[in-house]
């Protein structure tokens, strides 16, 4: 069978990698990928890269070239309608549809839906006219948390810890158009603590098959600071996600939701992401939803997973994710994203990137912002690589993580050196 994936960042590599390893799949086309996917190693199957981005396009390769699956990995396409195009021509394809995925495009419409049906979040209100922001902001004080309304590639949220910050974060967004379109409405609430986590789960339409747990870092710098980005590293399991907070999360955040869209009339299919703050009170609240994989969170989760994840995509497409448990490696993975230099604002490319080590039972590198040329392998994005460790413990598998890393060298390499630490603290 031929499946295909959509985008080229490290959670499709990740995909493409995971999918290339299952004994049905002849060959794996991915749309646009990268460069380590171009390269093609250590795989058991063919991963090729596919020069074609437009849904329609996309759709017609999907027929001309017999396509059983396609899976979505990146939100723009499906914020666009991907998902409805294909199904209009009767392929199969795993994600939501563009009415779903607004709970992924639309910051104001998650909030809004979350508050209809009492869904915990943090405080907020929605606004266009900065002036009104501004007196909000004065009137909550900070800390406090602006987002973007729309897709912002990860850099929509500023968690001002001062006024100044909030205004600034208020006038880049709504009368500077730093985020174009994406920052034409801004969403503001209330500054919540405690520690984040990611819950990911496959839904079918009305089955919920939960993923395994992980924690993503979401700031540049160690020790949580710097501004926000798409994401510094990830780990898998999460021990923040215990067993309660599990059962929790499914009761009151996972399960209203995909009840609450049947009710207004959309039927839930394919990746949903729960960002959430856990305090230490037990206490839950929703951050966001995305509607696909989380990045980087995709690549440790991968890394673990055992049964056969093109298995698991068929019955999530058939509806019958009720009759399929996934076997996860009891090892921990932990992922450190490589990101280029002056990322996440203007981040340098084209540098060669050398010392990648080939794939082992202790580790794997996922390419994101890559491109091979000449057969050189150049930065192409802000962040290049996810480097994955797996270990019997998370020490273990930060130590192999960080050892291959200190293999790779391209100028101008940033990361951090501290990813895992909320979970080295708990233990």
């Amino acid at each position: 069978m031929k499946i295909l994936v959509v985008g080229g960042g490290g959670r499709e590599h990740a995909l493409a990698w995971k999918i290339a390893k299952s004994p049905k799949v002849q060959m794996v086309y991915i749309a646009p990928g990268n460069g380590g996917t171009a390269q093609n190693s250590s795989h058991l199957n063919g991963i090729t890269n596919i020069a074609i981005s437009g849904i329609k396009e996309l759709a017609e390769f999907a027929v001309q070239e017999q396509i059983l699956l396609t899976v979505v990995g990146s939100e723009v396409p499906l914020a666009a309608g991907i998902v409805n195009h294909f199904r209009s021509l009767g392929l199969k394809i795993f994600g939501p549809t563009q009415e779903a995925a607004q709970l992924e495009s639309s910051k104001d419409f998650a909030k809004q839906f979350m508050k209809r049906h009492n869904i915990p979040t943090a405080k907020f209100e929605t606004f266009t006219d900065a002036n009104l922001a501004h007196q909000y902001i004065d009137k909550e004080g900070a800390p406090i948390v602006i987002k973007a309304d729309g897709l912002a590639a990860g850099k929509g949220v500023v968690v001002a810890m001062s006024l100044i910050e909030a205004h600034t974060a208020v006038d880049e967004m709504l009368s500077g158009n730093s985020l174009g379109s994406a920052g034409s409405r801004v969403v503001i609430e209330e500054f919540v603590t405690g520690e984040e986590a990611s819950f990911i789960v496959m839904v079918d339409g009305k089955n919920i098959l939960p993923l395994a747990t992980s924690q993503d870092h979401k700031r540049l710098l160690d020790h949580d600071q710097g501004p926000n980005t798409g994401g510094m590293g990830a780990y898998s399991p999460a021990p923040i996600v215990t067993p309660g907070i599990h059962a929790k999360v499914l009761r009151e955040i996972i399960r209203p939701t995909i009840q609450g869209m049947e009710k207004e009339g959309i039927t839930f299919t394919g990746f949903l992401y729960a960002g959430l703050m856990i305090h230490p009170s037990g206490d839950v609240k929703t951050l966001e939803f995305n509607c696909r994989m989380g990045d980087p969170e995709t690549q440790p989760i991968m890394a673990r997973l055992k049964t056969d994840f093109v298995e698991i995509l068929i019955h999530g497409v058939e509806g019958r994710l009720n009759d399929i448990e996934p076997e996860w490696d009891t090892r921990v993975a932990l992922g450190v994203v490589m990101a280029a230099h002056n990322y996440p604002q203007t981040p340098q490319t084209g540098d060669l990137i050398t010392g990648i080590p080939a794939e082992d039972e202790h580790h794997v590198v996922f390419h994101a912002g890559t491109t091979l040329k000449d057969n050189q392998l150049l930065t192409s994005g802000g962040r290049v690589l996810c480097v994955v460790g797996l270990d019997g413990n998370l020490k273990g598998a930060q130590s192999r993580a960080y050892a291959a890393v200190d293999q790779i060298k391209f100028s101008g390499a940033q990361y951090r050196k501290d990813i895992g630490h909320l979970a080295l603290k708990r233990k």
